[in-house]
């Protein structure tokens, strides 16, 4: 059984301090960075992730994308991302599945959570997303070196000690 994140991305831009700085110079760039860290963190919870921008103020037909093997969802005009999020747990609930959902407007979570998704605040995915970066880094920086599985690793030194004491007196 697969789990489910959805994410509402403005939401998390709007409070997660990195990208909060970053939207005041570049929305584009606020949105690649957020789009950057859950890829990351998709590969490394397992979870399949889908992020919902707003486009209630902008013009378009709005769609679905696949980046960075995310998928993202751009509303209609006219549709909130709230919209979008209700209609996609609704969608992904006809399975047996778990969902979440990322948002830290209140009623939104009162409204997924009466729909049968569970809610993580921003807040909560920003303190997941930066534990899962810090635990990729450490991986990268100091990978584990395989060692080889020989009966002498599986020994205590007070064993191997003796078992090397026993060796000497022949």
């Amino acid at each position: 059984m697969e789990d489910y994140l959805i994410v509402d991305g403005y939401n998390m831009i709007g409070a997660w301090p990195e990208l909060k700085r970053l939207k005041d110079i570049s929305l584009e760039e606020a949105r690649d960075k957020l789009i950057d860290y859950l890829a990351d963190y998709q590969a490394f919870s397992g979870m399949r992730l889908y992020v919902v921008f707003d486009a209630y103020q902008v013009p378009g037909r709005g769609g679905k994308y696949e980046q960075s093997k995310l998928n993202l969802i751009f509303t209609k005009e006219k549709e909130t991302a709230d919209e979008a999020i209700e209609r996609l747990v609704k969608q992904l609930k006809k399975g047996r599945r778990r969902i979440y959902v990322a948002t830290s407007d209140l009623v939104e979570q009162h409204v997924i959570f009466g729909s049968g998704a569970l809610r993580i605040s921003a807040g909560e995915l920003w303190v997941e997303v930066s534990r899962n970066e810090r635990e990729i880094s450490k991986k990268i920086t100091n990978p584990e070196k395989p060692g080889r599985n020989t009966f002498d690793s599986k020994l205590s030194n007070e064993l191997r000690n003796l078992f090397e004491h026993w060796r000497r007196q022949k």
